[in-house]
């Protein structure tokens, strides 16, 4: 704890202001009062102002390895969305989508999937998908005010975060989660076990809960007739290279364990490379155009985790949790079901952004009470939030509304159905393949 902060306020003043701090920001995030970055920079200077740790700790957000792959990602989506290939990426999948209904939600929700790979944001994702999607449903058929209009596009917008959840850097909720740790734990995942351990459950059984869910809730057909599409002309040069750039930082990625270089810093490298006069795809002047409010964002929940965890709030309330949290050595699925329900339970404080960070501060704690090892503890909370329940959780999901036109209620039907669906279905596999796996004892 800051020394000038036990001075000035004592420490408990220091532990009740970083309370009041933490409950402004999260309830600010979660209701969207003001933007973001505004709460994020509220959030810098209220802790400075009032000393409550010192500024390693307030700004250490900006030296985590998950911010910085946060705005890498941002530089790579622009340069996916500037050169045409996101477009040509879409245009490649019509041509395969099935031209079924419950075939043409899968395919766009398996297309959602596969994209996380390559373009590592999720707002990006939407931005360049959502005029596509939406050109898609006119090609086949799905006229505006259509239920199958509404699902295709639902299930997408849905599956950009949840699915995603099953790739480490494809989302912010995964580098929230991994930046706390880091910062906290010292604790540093791996790009390929990661994806080994929540791809089989978070990805394909989410994936096809959520097309089932989609059909059901948005029922529709399709004539049966594959629309006729342009020829997609000529790999432009800038397209060629940024693919080159996106497959060397895939196959890095997926190597990290052999070569030990973190995902974030061949993400920054990737990045670099795209805005380099001659090679690049970018000028640099297109840097502007990166929205650095959420950058600011993650790096301000980074600082506020530290804060809490430095003063000595976060030892507190785990204690307080722990007190009603039924957790218990030698009972795994126990366990796992508390830990999950903790997870969810940040959710609707914090959204997915958010959760992450709170859970992540008093894993330790967590891991204490339960006699699990501290990276089993971490890993579960993924499980947990990545079943949303409404669509206020997850800012890729208002963001597809709003850019498409869909209802508020539309949404929240889906959400709480696949999120329901998937705690009854999805969370008890999760649980049987963390024991295959060796994850849980």
């Amino acid at each position: 704890m800051s020394q000038d902060a036990a001075q000035i306020m004592g420490a408990q003043g220091v532990v009740a202001a970083t309370a009041a701090l933490l409950v402004l920001c999260m309830g600010l995030w979660a209701t969207g009062l003001v933007a973001e970055v505004v709460t994020a920079l509220l959030f810098f200077a209220a802790a400075m102002l009032l000393k409550l740790a010192p500024a390693q700790t307030v700004f250490s957000g900006f030296a985590s390895s998950a911010f910085w792959l946060v705005t890498s990602g941002m530089v790579v989506g622009l340069a996916m969305n500037r050169t045409g290939l996101g477009d040509r990426l879409a245009r490649m999948l019509a041509a395969r989508l099935p031209a079924s209904y419950p075939g043409f939600v899968a395919g766009l929700v398996a297309f959602s999937f596969a994209l996380a790979f390559v373009m590592p944001s999720n707002l990006g994702r939407i931005a360049v998908m959502v005029p596509v999607l939406i050109a898609l449903c006119d090609a086949f058929g799905l006229k505006a005010g259509r239920p199958g209009r509404t699902g295709a596009i639902l299930s997408f917008g849905i599956a950009t975060p949840v699915l995603s959840a099953a790739i480490l850097p494809a989302n912010v909720p995964n580098l929230v989660m991994a930046g706390t740790a880091e910062t906290l734990y010292g604790v540093h995942l791996g790009y390929l076990p990661y994806l080994f351990l929540h791809a089989p459950v978070l990805g394909f059984v989410k994936g096809a809960i959520l097309v089932a869910c989609t059909v059901l809730l948005f029922p529709d057909r399709l004539d049966g007739a594959r629309p006729a599409l342009p020829p997609l002309p000529p790999l432009s040069g800038a397209e060629r290279r940024l693919s080159v750039i996106l497959a060397i930082m895939l196959g890095l990625w997926l190597t990290d364990g052999w070569h030990g270089i973190a995902p974030a810093w061949i993400g920054l490298a990737a990045a670099v490379i795209c805005l380099l006069p001659g090679i690049g795809v970018v000028s640099a002047a297109s840097f502007s155009e990166i929205p650095l409010r959420t950058c600011f964002y993650v790096a301000a929940l980074f600082g506020l985790t530290a804060v809490v965890n430095e003063t000595g709030l976060g030892a507190k309330i785990g204690h307080a949790l722990l007190s009603v949290a039924p957790l218990e050595a030698g009972a795994p699925a126990k366990d796992f079901a508390t830990l999950v329900g903790l997870s969810i339970g940040f959710l609707f404080v914090g959204t997915a952004n958010g959760a992450p960070a709170l859970y992540t501060a008093l894993a330790g704690e967590f891991a204490g009470s339960s006699g699990l090892d501290l990276m089993s503890v971490l890993m579960v909370q993924v499980v947990g939030y990545s079943t949303l329940f409404l669509p206020y959780q997850a800012p890729p999901i208002v963001m597809t509304m709003d850019l498409a036109g869909l209802s508020l209620r539309d949404a929240t039907k889906l959400t709480a159905m696949s999120g329901l669906a998937s705690l009854i279905v999805a969370a008890p596999l999760a649980y049987l393949w963390f024991r295959l796996t060796g994850r849980l004892a």
